[in-house]
């Protein structure tokens, strides 16, 4: 239910962007609202949802925005939820399909996968900035910083999937039976 009000949420202040013309917070929503609506949607079923701290986490700067928090739409939490964006598509892979991924390939994934994020991110500002005269940096060396910062954003982000998916893992084994109950343990 906290993801549902937090997917509304995003796409209302998408919204309220768009009608603004802030052009990079819509984009950024719009792409956060299709992520999280894509489990629901290809598995038709409204509980198949993404974990909503992870929803958050994503979520902060544009939360940031309407709540008027320089803190929240900083450089660091816009690296921090670039860096998420790639944690959401690692958790959708991880839970909705297939694919499974062992723990230092998980960390790559989410590492890469944020650096990704973060040049077409880039990319899509410079595009913007000449069509529309948004900001971005002219300096070549503020833009090598904001990579940097979201190589390491991502590896964290990467380490926080290995440990949010081994706790999980470990209480789907409980669930399911597959160990020993505490009590009996190994030698029962």
């Amino acid at each position: 239910m906290v993801a549902w009000l937090l997917v509304v949420a995003i796409a209302l202040i998408g919204l309220g962007e768009f009608v603004t013309g802030g052009i990079l917070w819509t984009t950024f929503a719009v792409i956060l609202v299709a992520l999280a609506l894509l489990p629901p949607l290809t598995v038709q079923s409204p509980v198949a949802m993404l974990p909503w701290e992870v929803l958050l986490l994503a979520a902060l700067p544009v939360l940031g925005m309407v709540l008027e928090a320089d803190r929240l739409t900083g450089n660091f939490t816009s690296y921090l939820s670039v860096a998420t964006i790639a944690l959401v598509i690692a958790v959708e892979l991880q839970a909705f399909t297939t694919v499974r991924m062992t723990p230092g390939f998980a960390v790559i994934f989410v590492a890469v996968t944020t650096m990704a994020a973060a040049a077409l991110w880039a990319l899509f500002r410079w595009s913007v900035s000449g069509l529309l005269g948004v900001p971005f940096p002219s300096d070549h060396d503020a833009v090598m910083w904001e990579f940097v910062y979201s190589a390491a954003t991502g590896l964290g982000a990467g380490i926080v999937f290995e440990l949010y998916f081994r706790r999980l893992g470990r209480l789907e084994q409980y669930e399911t039976g597959d160990e020993a109950s505490p009590a009996e343990g190994p030698d029962a």
